[in-house]
């Protein structure tokens, strides 16, 4: 591996990795579910998770910045077994998540060439994802700062014509708060409308987590590490929160638009509205551009950090050997091919039949991210604790996480009730067991990967005493 990341590198993957249809299509959805406020104060608790969450991240990525990040966090601080289970957890996400983007270009592409077969797109978009991850990890790293700086200025250009169109500059007369204040605004659907919103927060916001695998490649990381988990939370946070803020008021809760915003159907996105009323010509068509450049971002991310967990799996001896191996220009190019070849494969599961393998594989990585964000924090609780029983020093920390050990238990518990709550539709009147196991699946799949490992090793909970604080050189 080499260290070629720059500090505006890891800022972009940390960015992009948050910034998606997530917002730029669901946003409209959340409003319309939980209406402005409750959406609001969805966004900002989950937000506020995360935040404890990169602080933990922060401080062991700092400490310890290694490509294999939270599998070798939890292999250390916790137990082998949840190592592996948590190594192999991420791998078949973002596996997984690659077939899923695939999808979504195809689709984006109809907007401008209907006739063209989804999969010619599909594999067209996959071939280049490869190429970057393929040629370095300087190309993947200076691709996604491009893929992320377009969302980026996308989301800040939003943000100032939805102020302006706010205050009344813009757009005809500033609107008040007659869309905080109409029908049930701005709670609507009570506290079961606010929990749906946690879960849709949840993933939107998931992918931050990649500078902890970024972290193992990048340029100084004891300064730039932080650099990045600092300035990059608020970032996203305003950009989240605020837009959430500007949609609430320019665009009632009870627009059709809003419930039915979605890939398919771009035009509808609220941003695209949003643009629209401010006067931006071809906003559709702009914000299609803008969406097909998310997509490719979260592939581009999704191909490189599976392939860095899966490198790092077979580095610790958790997977095959063969794919521990690098080429001469730092990139596992085993581990990329066994990636890119399943990713293609769960893609080619949409064209067979109805595609119902294809929805039981994306639902087993449904629950993955909030598996993995719930490793994070119990892995940084066990560390800290052995880093003090063997004498270190809190002013010896490269990095230090704020709100320790309330922060971390704190992210853990919310963490917890999302992942309890995913189903909670499956249990309303009369209890749909489909709908549950569909929820739920990746639980399951977790737990036998933990218990299976530890049946077959014996492996042991790592004692404070024991845990290996060893630093190594970059």
């Amino acid at each position: 591996m080499r260290r070629t990341l720059a500090a505006r590198h890891l800022m972009m993957i940390a960015m992009g990795g948050a910034i998606g249809t997530g917002l730029f299509v669901a946003s409209g959805n959340s409003i319309a579910t939980a209406g402005p406020g409750g959406a609001l104060l969805a966004y900002v608790v989950i937000g506020f998770m995360v935040f404890l969450l990169m602080q933990s991240l922060g401080e062991m990525a700092t400490y310890l910045p290694v490509s294999g990040a939270f599998e070798e966090y939890a292999t250390r601080f916790v137990s082998p077994s949840f190592g592996f289970a948590i190594g192999w957890n991420y791998w078949y996400n973002w596996a997984i998540t690659v077939a899923a983007e695939l999808v979504a270009a195809a689709l984006v592409m109809r907007y401008w060439l209907p006739d063209v077969p989804s999969w010619a797109w599909s594999a067209l978009f996959l071939a280049i994802l490869f190429g970057l991850n393929a040629l370095s990890t300087r190309a993947y790293g200076e691709s996604e700062f491009w893929f992320s700086l377009i969302k980026v200025v996308t989301v800040v250009v939003f943000l100032v014509l939805g102020v302006m169109m706010i205050a009344g500059i813009l757009g005809g007369a500033a609107p008040g708060f007659e869309n905080w204040t109409t029908g049930e605004a701005p709670f609507v659907g009570g506290a079961p409308g606010i929990l749906a919103i946690f879960l849709v927060a949840g993933f939107s916001f998931q992918g931050t987590e990649l500078v902890g695998v970024a972290a193992g490649e990048a340029e100084d990381p004891e300064r730039n590490v932080p650099k990045a988990i600092r300035t990059v939370f608020w970032r996203i946070l305003l950009f989240y929160v605020g837009a959430i803020t500007v949609i609430g008021f320019l665009i009632p809760y009870t627009s059709p638009n809003l419930l039915g915003s979605g890939v398919e159907d771009i035009s509808i996105s609220p941003f695209t509205l949003v643009f629209e009323n401010a006067g931006v010509l071809a906003a559709a068509a702009v914000m299609n551009a803008v969406i097909l450049t998310a997509i490719l971002s979260a592939g581009n991310s999704g191909l490189y950090a599976s392939t860095r967990m899966l490198w790092a799996l077979a580095d610790s001896g958790k997977a095959p050997r063969f794919l521990a191996k690098v080429n001469r220009r730092g990139v596992p190019m085993n581990a990329l091919l066994v990636t890119t070849a399943v990713g293609a494969l769960c893609f080619l599961t949409t064209l067979v039949g109805d595609g119902a393998a294809y929805v039981w594989l994306v639902s087993a990585s449904g629950l993955a991210g909030f598996i993995v964000w719930m490793g994070i924090a119990w892995s940084h609780y066990r560390f800290r604790r052995a880093y003090i029983v063997q004498g270190g020093r809190l002013e010896d920390l490269p990095y230090r996480a704020a709100l320790f050990p309330l922060g971390p238990i704190v992210a853990l518990l919310l963490c917890t009730v999302v992942v309890l709550g995913q189903g909670y539709g499956a249990f309303g009147e009369g209890v749909d067991l489909l709908a549950a196991a569909t929820a739920y699946l990746g639980l399951p799949l977790f737990l036998a990967l933990w218990l299976g490992h530890k049946l077959v090793t014996g492996s042991k909970p790592v004692r404070s005493e024991d845990a290996d604080l060893t630093r190594e050189r970059w």
